[in-house]
């Protein structure tokens, strides 16, 4: 397990946690490649690996539609996006699962004086719906997917971390996120968030750092570490 030797003191001035859903709470990335792909196959178009939807995942189901689909199949991204919504509303209980020790995680914070939320580029019905099902007994502060109350856009746009920042009666710069992609840490630094990085989702330590994570965790547990320094 990877040492974290620096921003303790910084994580421990902050009042709420930020989490992305994809990557970071939930392991959806068997049923989201299995739903596009099914997608795809309508469609009559080429497949693709679980790994490669690793870096197709993250900034929502058109971007993942269009990197999905040959480059001259362009014109298919609607009718792609719209498949894969309707197969996924019905399959993605069947392999999604929370990563090992996340329910331990969040039932640890909640009970800290920490506020806890959570920022997904997945459209809000799917967010509010997964994270319910999957923490039923976690009291989560504020969740907000894509198009929440037709203000939050994909992420890094700031539309997000600001308005999850108002509900909760903070200001922006005293919220961390917490995520597993690029885009996660983008959207910290665009907003003035302390960005996070987790390497057990679908991105790599490398990759977050470079992004620039101020801390790449190997495991929840080790938010514990922070936040009880």
């Amino acid at each position: 397990m990877t040492k974290i030797t620096h921003k303790k003191t910084s994580i421990l001035k902050h009042q709420g946690l930020v989490f992305d859903m994809d990557g970071t709470l939930l392991n959806t990335l068997e049923g989201h490649s299995k739903a596009f792909n099914r997608a795809l196959k309508k469609l009559k178009m080429p497949q693709h690996s679980i790994d490669s939807y690793r870096y197709f995942i993250g900034n929502g189901a058109q971007a993942c539609a269009e990197k999905s689909l040959p480059a001259d199949s362009k014109h298919l991204v609607e009718a792609c996006v719209t498949l894969f919504k309707e197969d996924y509303a019905n399959s993605w209980q069947e392999t999604t699962v929370p990563y090992l020790g996340i329910g331990k995680l969040l039932k640890k914070v909640s009970h800290l004086n920490i506020k806890i939320s959570v920022l997904s580029n997945k459209d809000d019905k799917f967010t509010q719906e997964m994270i319910r099902k999957s923490f039923p007994s976690v009291n989560f502060d504020y969740i907000a997917g894509f198009g929440h109350e037709k203000i939050v856009k994909h992420k890094p746009h700031p539309s997000g971390p600001n308005l999850i920042a108002s509900k909760l009666g903070v200001e922006v710069e005293h919220l961390v996120m917490i995520g597993d992609t690029p885009t996660d840490m983008k959207t910290a630094i665009t907003s003035h968030m302390t960005p996070i990085g987790v390497s057990w989702g679908f991105r790599t330590q490398k990759e977050l750092y470079q992004a620039g994570a101020s801390e790449v965790l190997s495991a929840p547990e080790q938010l514990l570490d922070l936040l009880n320094a």
